[in-house]
């Protein structure tokens, strides 16, 4: 199972590696809270229960503020879980950071991704468009997408035009390059989904 913690982008940078320029991502991951630990006896599996980002009272509902209170621990923004094998190596309130990793190991990342609006199926789904001269009127249509008699309508799943971007993405295998506990950061090579400060989860990679 893969411990994990959530984190904010900072942005990306660049490092020098073994004499070549490697673009790197910098991501800030403050402590993170144990708020539940679940055991497969009373709740059906391993898990840890983990809060992020700290706040005021007034700022979670009134449900979540009677679940902080029975736990004993202060108010986060963020709830989350991460599986693990053993959940009782961990107390409630224990607090997990960027120390779980190391440099040299790898990651899974996981977060949204940048969020473009609505758009043709051109840029969307990479259709190559029709004829670009003069004289044609369809260049950045989808075309036709009907049908002739069967099955008389549009199939589900056929590509157009709509929303594209912010979707859940998983970007698995980033290397650990940096690890600064004391400042809470932690520096992975290549890109994360998102802009600058997009929620992400980190992971310990089980590949």
């Amino acid at each position: 199972m893969a411990l994990g913690i959530l984190a904010r982008k900072i942005g990306m940078t660049q490092l020098f590696m073994d004499g070549c320029a490697v673009g790197t991502t910098v991501i800030e991951a403050q402590p993170c809270t144990v708020i539940q630990v679940k055991t497969v006896e009373s709740d059906g599996y391993n898990a840890l229960q983990l809060g992020y980002d700290e706040v005021p009272e007034r700022k979670v509902t009134k449900p979540l503020r009677g679940h902080f209170s029975k736990a004993g621990v202060s108010t986060h923004r963020h709830l989350f879980e991460a599986r693990v094998d053993d959940p009782t190596q961990y107390s409630v309130g224990d607090r997990l950071d960027v120390g779980i990793f190391a440099e040299g190991d790898k990651i899974d990342v996981i977060g949204a991704s940048r969020g473009l609006g609505f758009q043709g199926v051109v840029k969307r789904w990479n259709f190559a468009g029709g004829p670009k001269s003069h004289g044609s009127h369809f260049h950045r249509r989808p075309g036709s997408v009907g049908n002739c008699v069967n099955p008389g309508r549009v199939v589900k799943g056929k590509k157009l035009p709509g929303q594209t971007g912010n979707q859940r993405v998983t970007i698995k295998s980033l290397q650990v390059v940096r690890v600064d506990v004391e400042k809470n950061l932690v520096v992975v090579k290549g890109s994360t989904p998102g802009s600058r400060g997009t929620i992400l989860q980190l992971r310990k990679s089980n590949g």
